[in-house]
């Protein structure tokens, strides 16, 4: 029988950190910039902080090739990505060479994970069967958004939240905790590019804000935390094309920069300031130092993408609730009192804007961005280079950043 959430496990292993919970579907909460505040003070977004600097600190001075096979709690996750895998390459993009937009066959693929997602859970040994239905829906939305066929840090953040839940439930321990980013996470990295370049995910915002690249961030954080003790590789070698060949198969952060190099042309001064401001930072301490601070404040604190956070039981990722914020009550009771609540609405994509907000905040709905795999794909056609549609990254001539 598999054990519940309050079962004799947590006796029988009383340092394994079983949530004890009655389950939910996890649902939407930050609605404002109340609600967001609320969340940055609650436990639920300080554990989450400190799960990203527990795994960080795992893999200080590891490579990717010393991942290992795992253990027997997290060979089943690697199985499950290879699954989502399958199933992506037996979903192949439909003929939309007229669009450099995301690809409809997405919204296929998107539906067949769904269904494919209770049974892709069973095969988690520890994993209670009544905690599937709250947990599932996070690994259901690390692929993409299915109406806007788009991708982004906010899709990687419920992919974060979903190995957390399955730390909370017992399924992993801190042995793991290396194998998840260096094994489990870089499969997902690794799944995930080949979506990217299959389906033409489009950036989620319309800059292709908050991932350091056109979609990801935590490659970078965690790819910093393996060099920080490095004694002789730099933040400036990212710039050294050799260094990047050499080094890619073993560090996420060199082998970020060459999948950028890959599909875009020209300095990364041009099309990736950010990542060629931080090679100018003498260690990577202080780029990993800054990297964690900057996921707090750019994605765990900035409402267009914690406004799709999803928040479930009391046990896993729980939401505060007015009773127990007192900060946050004061805040809806003085609006009620004064008729102005600053709920925002949903909008057709699934967005929460504040009424009369305008301008860089909403960028998140602004102007769809074509992916740069389609981007180079038309590059390719135009310059009569002959390549087949939707074919791996290493087949796709790079283009000029505009």
């Amino acid at each position: 029988m598999t054990p519940g959430p309050t079962s004799s496990l947590a006796e029988a292993e009383p340092d394994r950190p079983i949530a004890s919970t009655s389950y939910i579907v996890p649902t939407k909460h930050i609605l404002s910039k109340a609600h967001l505040a609320a969340f940055q003070r609650s436990k639920t977004h300080a554990e989450i902080v400190k799960f990203v600097q527990d795994l960080n600190d795992a893999v200080v001075g590891k490579k990717l090739t010393d991942a290992g096979e795992g253990s027997e709690r997290t060979r089943p996750i690697i199985g499950i990505l290879n699954s989502v895998l399958d199933i992506a390459k037996s979903t192949p993009p439909v003929d939309n060479k007229l669009s450099r937009f995301g690809n409809p066959a997405f919204k296929t693929f998107y539906d067949k994970v769904g269904e494919a997602s209770a049974e892709l859970h069973s095969r988690i040994p520890s994993l209670p069967a009544e905690a599937v239905p709250e947990v599932e829906v996070y690994f259901k939305e690390s692929w993409g958004n299915k109406q806007r066929v788009d991708y982004g840090s906010g899709m990687e953040f419920n992919f974060l939240c979903w190995l957390l839940c399955l730390t909370k439930l017992g399924v992993f321990t801190e042995n793991d905790y290396p194998f998840l980013v260096l094994g489990v996470f870089w499969r997902y990295i690794e799944v995930m590019r080949y979506m990217q370049s299959t389906y033409w995910l489009e950036p989620a915002g319309s800059h292709g804000v908050w991932g350091l690249d056109d979609y990801q961030f935590l490659p970078f954080l965690w790819g910093s935390g393996q060099l920080k003790d490095h004694k002789h590789l730099r933040p400036k070698s990212i710039h050294d094309p050799e260094i990047l060949e050499a080094f890619s198969p073993s560090y996420m952060y060199f082998s970020c920069i060459s999948f950028i190099n890959s599909i875009k042309t020209a300095s990364l001064r041009w099309h990736s300031p950010m990542l060629d401001d931080i090679s100018a930072v003498k260690s990577w301490t202080k780029v990993n130092d800054g990297m964690r601070k900057m996921y707090i404040a750019e994605v765990l604190g900035k409402l267009p993408v914690m406004q799709h956070a999803l928040f479930g039981s009391k046990g896993l990722l729980p939401f505060p609730s007015a009773d127990e914020d007192e900060e946050l009550r004061n805040v809806l009771e003085e609006e009620m009192r004064e008729g102005k609540v600053t709920e925002g609405e949903e909008d057709e994509h699934g967005h929460v804007h504040l009424k009369g907000e305008t301008g860089w905040a909403m960028d998140c709905c602004g102007i769809p961005v074509p992916s740069a795999f389609a981007a180079a794909q038309a590059d390719a056609q135009a310059h009569k280079d002959v390549v087949p549609i939707f074919t791996s990254r290493s087949g796709i001539k790079p283009i000029p950043f505009d």
